[in-house]
Order: C-alpha cells, then sequence, then structure tokens
C-alpha cells in the first residue's frame, strides 16, 4: 500500500534579516507599478511588460525647495508623482505654470528629444519621484521592441493632444486679443470725436 505524500510548501523566511530584505523589494516593486499602471504613458502595457519597466525606473526622494531640473537644462526623462506634491515653474520672470501631485507625470518630452527644458520644476513637499530616463527607454525598446513601441505611440498621443489644447487655447488668446484691439480702436476713435 503506497502513501500519499503531501507536498509542502517551500520554507517561508523565518530569518527576519532576509525576510525584510526580500519583503522590502517585493513591496517597492509593487508600489512602483500600482503608480506606473495609472500614468496614461504606460497604461497599454501588459503586466509583464510593466513589471519589467519597473525594473528600469529609478525612484528618488526630494525635500522641499529642492529643484528636480531647471529651466534650459537638458531634457534626459520624465517623472512620476509617487508622493508629495511639485511645482512647474518659469524662472524669469518667476511664474508657477501648474502644481502637480500624486500620479501626475511631467518631463515627458525629454524622452523624445533632448531640447532644454522649458521650465524648472521644484519639489514642495517631500517627494518621492519615479524617473523614466531616455536611455532606459532605449533598452526597453532593444530588449522588448513591442512594449518600447506601445509607450512612444502613447508618448506621441498625448504630445498630439497637448499640443491641440495649446493651439486652441492660443487662438481663443488671439480672438481674445483681437476684440480687445477692436474695443481699444472704438475707445480711441470716440475720444477723437470728444
Amino acid at each position: 500500500m503506497k502513501t500519499e505524500q503531501k507536498e509542502t510548501e517551500p520554507p517561508k523566511h523565518t530569518d527576519s534579516i532576509w525576510g525584510n530584505v526580500f519583503g522590502k523589494k517585493e513591496k517597492v516593486v509593487r508600489s512602483i507599478e500600482t503608480v506606473l499602471k495609472n500614468v496614461p504613458i504606460f497604461s497599454t502595457l501588459e503586466k509583464r511588460e510593466l513589471r519589467n519597466v519597473t525594473f528600469i525606473v529609478h525612484e528618488r526622494t526630494y525635500v522641499p525647495g529642492e529643484h528636480v531640473f531647471f529651466q534650459n537644462d537638458p531634457g534626459l526623462g520624465m517623472y512620476v508623482i509617487k508622493e508629495g506634491e511639485v511645482s512647474i515653474k518659469l524662472e524669469n520672470p518667476e511664474k508657477e505654470l501648474a502644481r502637480l501631485s500624486e500620479g501626475s507625470f511631467f518631463g515627458e518630452i525629454a524622452l523624445m528629444d533632448e531640447s532644454p527644458r522649458s521650465a524648472s520644476a521644484v519639489a514642495l513637499t517631500k517627494c518621492q519621484l519615479i524617473g523614466f530616463f531616455r536611455p532606459d527607454l532605449f533598452k526597453l525598446i532593444e530588449k522588448n521592441p513591442q512594449a518600447g513601441l506601445k509607450i512612444v505611440m502613447k508618448l506621441a498621443q498625448i504630445i498630439g493632444e497637448r499640443l491641440r489644447v495649446a493651439n486652441q487655447n492660443f487662438s481663443n488668446s488671439q480672438n481674445e486679443l483681437n476684440k480687445l484691439r477692436t474695443e481699444l480702436e472704438k475707445l480711441r476713435q470716440q475720444a477723437r470725436e470728444d
């Protein structure tokens, strides 16, 4: 008569040092993955592709007032805000263009070219940022062209949408300016007649 053998699960890490090391690494990866899956640039990636991206991105903490990058610096890559708040601003004259928080991303045009940054990014609070840089994208394209293409196509779509919005805003501003010029001309004409 055969005895049934029970399959046993592999032992769990009972050594607190190794358990903490492995547990923390896994937790960090899941956390980055959770953040990235909600970023439009990465939204079309399959779970496995997204998981691979989590291994090539860079995470860094910034203190309040610290520059992530300065206006006119060469563009190296994009950032995703995991925690905290970042201000996007012009330096001269100083003007805040946007205030971004958890889940927002910025600097994505730098994935396409190395043109100088059009604005500065400054941490307003203690921030955890995830950096995805141009060399990372090239490495991904080399190792997994399909995933790289998905990112590039989504990036092109986002940049195209932003360009359309900017064009519409510019057109609206031009129309407002023309209305103001017409009003100003009417006022000048009335002043001459008086």
